[in-house]
């Protein structure tokens, strides 16, 4: 009998489906397992490479079978269901996971560890929360408008319509008690949630660089250690972008480019934290007396707010993929991005003092315009000091 060197899993709760072919492509097993057998069918195998959709559970089992010696790789259900031939039953999904994990041209999806995966837990816990506090703010600010008590808006002014319950009818105050009390209490649960996450926080130092970059908080920078430890796996800034959605949809036709709006796809949780840290160095800078004359103010004269916050989420996803104190695998991106920073910073290419004749970076250069989509060079004071650096590197021929 041939040995099995791929097999392609589907998960589920009670039932796992296996799925697996030869180095010829030969079907040499196909049968359901009960969960418990799960583990003992890999164990008295040799080591071969499992294809599993990233779902509930797929980080766990990949764990279990990478310290068992095997290849483990996750891939999005959305790129695995082309594969699926007529009708979708547990082989036939088995059986295409298996197909499209030997595919040179299929995305995966990192195994994340346990840490990595214990901090995204109280991430969506306190987003869930978050969205309690809100349903239950809505709930009381409708219950007390119909008694004609209204307050400004802000979760932070529904705990002042507490003080107007003794103006409500004596049927309506129990329920709005609950309700109150429900709040404060969820409320309270978000802040033990929240100094969890920045204790680990401290304890990352992948998160705390990148809450060195301005508008990067403790919330982003957690979010984004623990969803991309390794941001190598993006070829560039502008595929950390994609990614994330925040670049334009295409729907290009016959030689005819045509861009919409961002398409809103990948990681919504980080999307969104990125485009409120975003639009907060807005406000912020819109309350200065002064706007000043940087990228930042020049774009808001010119633009609408969130196509400049768009642009400035970008901008740190640029920044956090060319950043040279993050992880070595992402060094030859950092020069690309330092390099074309630089010359947007010194202004050397409008000098002319870098030409396609005398630059041996041209390459590089145009490369790296192509890619980005908006410049943003917001950096740290830090960050721009080894800017600095890495630009007299380049300009003695030592980068």
């Amino acid at each position: 009998m041939n040995e099995v060197s791929t097999v392609g899993v589907d998960l589920a709760k009670n039932v796992i489906q296996i799925h697996g072919v030869d180095c010829d492509g030969n079907v040499v097993v196909r049968r359901q397992l009960r969960r418990g057998q799960f583990l003992t069918f890999f164990e008295e195998r040799p080591a071969c490479l499992i294809g599993i959709e990233a779902c509930s559970g797929s980080h766990h089992w990949g764990r279990q079978r990478q310290e068992m010696g095997h290849a483990v790789r996750l891939m999005p259900p959305s790129y695995v269901k082309p594969y699926v031939k007529r009708n979708k039953t547990d082989a036939a999904d088995a059986e295409a996971i298996c197909e499209a994990v030997t595919r040179p041209s299929m995305r995966f999806v990192p195994v994340k560890s346990e840490a990595d995966s214990a901090a995204l837990v109280l991430h969506r816990a306190r987003d869930f929360l978050v969205g309690q506090v809100t349903q239950t703010g809505n709930a009381i600010r409708a219950h007390m408008a119909e008694f004609g008590i209204v307050t400004a808006k802000g979760s932070k002014r529904v705990a002042s319509l507490a003080e107007e319950l003794d103006a409500l009818p004596e049927a309506a105050r129990l329920p709005l008690r609950v309700l109150f009390d429900q709040l404060a209490e969820t409320q309270s649960r978000i802040e033990q949630l929240t100094d969890e996450i920045k204790e680990v926080h401290r304890h990352n130092e992948v998160s705390r660089r990148l809450a060195s970059i301005p508008g990067v908080g403790v919330l982003t920078a957690t979010a984004i250690a623990a969803t991309t430890p390794d941001v190598s796996n993006f070829g560039s800034a502008r595929d950390y972008a994609a990614w994330l959605g925040l670049t334009p949809k295409q729907h290009s036709t016959g030689g005819k480019p045509r861009s919409g709006g961002i398409s809103k796809m990948g990681n919504r949780y980080i999307r969104r934290l990125l485009y409120l840290g975003a639009m907060a160095q807005i406000m912020v800078r819109r309350r200065s007396r002064h706007m000043g004359t940087d990228w930042l103010s020049r774009k808001l004269a010119t633009k609408e707010t969130r196509v400049v916050a768009i642009a400035l989420a970008i901008g740190k996803l640029i920044e956090i993929a060319g950043n040279p104190r993050l992880p070595q695998q992402s060094q030859c991106l950092s020069r690309c991005l330092l390099f074309l920073n630089l010359i947007r910073w010194t202004g050397l290419s409008q000098l002319g003092i870098l030409s396609k004749d005398t630059s041996p970076h041209i390459s590089t250069e145009c490369h790296a315009r192509r890619e980005l989509f908006q410049p943003c060079p917001f950096m740290g004071r830090q960050a721009q000091g080894e800017r600095r650096q890495c630009g007299t590197r380049l300009l003695l021929g030592r980068f």
